[in-house]
């Protein structure tokens, strides 16, 4: 009977399935890249700045004259404001002074978009040229070994990834 019972339970023990979930993921990636012509236009705004002491300063604007005026931003025409600037003497002779004056004439504004590919006549202006890819190349062989070549291009970017995942419960 102990036999019999021993025969059984090895039998029994061979046939229950083991409990061990195994899962093994792999994935790999190669991303090649050539950039893009790209610009980018700026309209630079209208500046005005005065500062100074020891000076008198004064506007004339036809035959008219008014002291102690120090000028400015007029009126705006297509985003362009008019200016005056201002005279300006030393107050009292012999005497320390300083005086500066600076205006920055802003861009027109555009009275229309500007068609695909055209620039708009603005004082900041960026611009690159395409890429090239040239020989641009990359390669995942089946052992996970990642070959990556920029070539001889321009602009132009590589980067190759290999994600192994080893989960158990």
């Amino acid at each position: 009977m102990r036999r019999l019972l021993l025969v059984l339970g090895i039998t029994l023990a061979a046939v229950l399935p083991a409990r061990a979930d195994l899962t093994h993921r792999i994935s790999s990636s190669i991303q090649l890249d050539v950039k893009g012509a790209s610009t980018r236009a700026v309209r630079v705004g209208n500046n005005y700045s005065i500062s100074g002491s020891g000076v008198a300063t004064s506007v004339t604007a036809g035959s008219s004259t008014t002291a102690d005026a120090i000028g400015g931003l007029g009126a705006v025409t297509a985003g362009v404001n008019a200016v005056t600037i201002p005279d300006a003497k030393q107050a009292s002779g012999g005497s320390s002074f300083s005086f500066a004056n600076s205006y920055t004439q802003g861009d027109v504004v555009p009275t229309a978009a500007p068609t695909v590919g055209a620039v708009p006549a603005f004082g900041d202006i960026t611009s690159e040229s395409a890429g090239s890819a040239g020989t641009l190349a990359g390669t995942i062989n089946t052992s996970g070994a990642i070959t990556l070549s920029p070539g001889t291009g321009t602009g132009v970017s590589a980067i190759g990834q290999v994600i192994t995942e080893l989960t158990t419960r």
